[in-house]
């Protein structure tokens, strides 16, 4: 199954940057009208809109007329690697800026503070609403919610803070990855992660767990890569025999993949030849990873914006937890070999029951 047409491939036919054919595809300024059009020719002849169906050529249609005006506060968690830099939430800050901005609105942006009075250098009358990106401490959450100004949180939930909330469907795409690695032959697996660290990497390990429930294959999932990620890897490898490797470790985001690729390697482990591994997030291209999952990160950040628009005009309706799906991306060239074990057992494809 061959990947599906890149913006990097269309960048190298027409001798551009990829940063150029991305403004194209999607309508943003950046590029002249003539080379959006040779650019748009060029991807339609390499197939790019059959596997991008959503690809048009313009902006996302904004539906809502109405005229905004006001200040929104964009509120970032105090940890080192969710921040406007990151590969993931960077592109997510962007969305929520340029929606914003096209709806005339004003943006503040801050860190969470390590004191409770996070508006003391504010005027919270002034703040039509705030949006969260990633992990928010509960004691500040039950600050806002004190304060009474909508809320909705991106890739974060609370079960102390009920508000709108923005996701990637990771459910439906991890069992889609699953589905996938099940289909092609691979029964061994490892889940790879801290799933206390972030609600997604929980989401994705549940449905990991339960795909394979489902289909009827055994996980031997050894604890201590749940909480622990690549780091307990490379403390559990010396533990582990050559027969009790996996066939491939699925991870809970690309950042993770990345370091379990690096233990492996420092360890002698053949990747992919003697184990694969996948991703999920689609931050990391340089690195040998069989599988992700390709998120609209941007997307992410817009939708964000309009839901917090609706609630602000709606805001006696239940809360709500919008999932946007992600595609399945695999790359061929870095799939692991099935193990000897299962070629001497080779199990058909029709007792894998999906449900």
């Amino acid at each position: 199954m061959r990947g599906k047409v890149t913006l990097q491939e269309i960048a190298d036919a027409a001798g551009v940057s990829k940063f150029a054919v991305s403004r194209a595809l999607s309508g943003k300024p950046g590029v002249s009208e003539e080379t959006r059009a040779v650019l748009v020719k060029l991807a339609a002849q390499m197939g790019y809109f059959r596997s991008h169906p959503k690809m048009t050529g313009v902006e996302p249609r904004d539906t809502d007329s109405r005229e905004w005006s006001g200040t929104v506060l964009v509120l970032f968690p105090n940890i080192r690697y969710q921040n406007r830099e990151s590969r993931y939430w960077g592109p997510v800050f962007e969305g929520i800026s340029e929606r914003l901005n096209r709806k005339g609105m004003d943006m503040i942006t801050l860190t969470e503070p390590s004191t409770d009075d996070m508006f003391s250098l504010l005027n919270p009358e002034a703040i039509k609403g705030i949006i969260t990106v990633g992990t928010i401490s509960t004691s500040l959450l039950l600050n806002i919610y004190r304060m009474g100004i909508p809320v909705v949180m991106v890739d974060h939930w609370d079960s102390a803070f009920l508000s709108d909330t923005v996701f990637t469907d990771n459910r439906t795409c991890m069992s889609e990855l699953m589905k996938d690695l099940l289909c092609r032959g691979y029964t061994r697996f490892q889940f790879v992660g801290h799933i206390d660290d972030a609600h997604s990497f929980y989401e994705r390990w549940e449905a990991c767990r339960s795909t394979l429930e489902m289909s009827g294959v055994e996980l031997r999932q050894n604890k201590a890569l749940l909480h622990g990620g690549a780091q307990a890897l490379a403390e559990e490898m010396d533990k582990l025999s050559e027969d009790e490797l996996p066939e491939v470790f699925v991870c809970a985001n690309d950042v993770t993949a990345a370091q379990v690729v690096d233990v492996l390697k420092e360890k002698g482990i053949d990747v992919p030849r003697r184990c694969g591994v996948t991703g999920f997030d689609d931050t990391n291209e340089q690195m040998p990873i069989y599988a992700t999952v390709r998120v609209d990160k941007e997307l992410l950040g817009m939708r964000a914006v309009d839901q917090l628009l609706w609630r602000i005009t709606n805001p006696d309706s239940p809360v709500e937890k919008k999932l946007l799906h992600a595609e399945l991306f695999v790359r061929e060239v870095h799939a692991p070999r099935i193990s000897r074990e299962n070629d001497d057992r080779e199990r058909p494809i029709s007792t894998i029951r999906f449900s």
